[in-house]
């Protein structure tokens, strides 16, 4: 599954100091734009800034302790192998997407892939 068991192993609650891509045995590669390094091994990365933060709140309008944070995507990196005609393929990449629970996830694959025309 790509690189699934190397993301969950950077979900670990560590200290500030410990270095995630050591945890998943990954490679940091410079980024142009923006000073933290992005994973070399990952076939699509952004490079973004910062824009906003949010502190979130209840229903209740109570401050959770949950911040949403939002950026400006500023760079872009995409192997060319997932490139067709100009164009991202992204089932050719097989990224996998949160699907709830605990620790449930799916692979976005080309046998899944359908195309809707959308209405004028």
């Amino acid at each position: 599954m790509g690189l699934a068991r190397q993301m969950n192993a950077t979900a670990a609650p560590v200290a500030h100091e410990i270095s995630e891509f050591a945890i998943a045995g990954l490679t940091p590669a410079p980024c142009r734009l923006v000073k933290p390094p992005r994973v070399a091994e990952s076939p699509v990365s952004f490079e973004c800034k910062v824009s906003q933060i949010v502190q979130l709140q209840g229903a209740d309008g109570k401050k959770a302790n949950a911040w949403l944070t939002l950026g400006e995507v500023v760079a872009v990196h995409i192997d060319t192998a997932f490139i067709k005609d100009g164009v991202y393929q992204t089932a050719l990449a097989q990224p996998i997407v949160r699907a709830g629970r605990r620790g449930d996830y799916f692979v976005i694959r080309q046998d899944a892939m359908f195309e809707m025309q959308r209405p004028d």
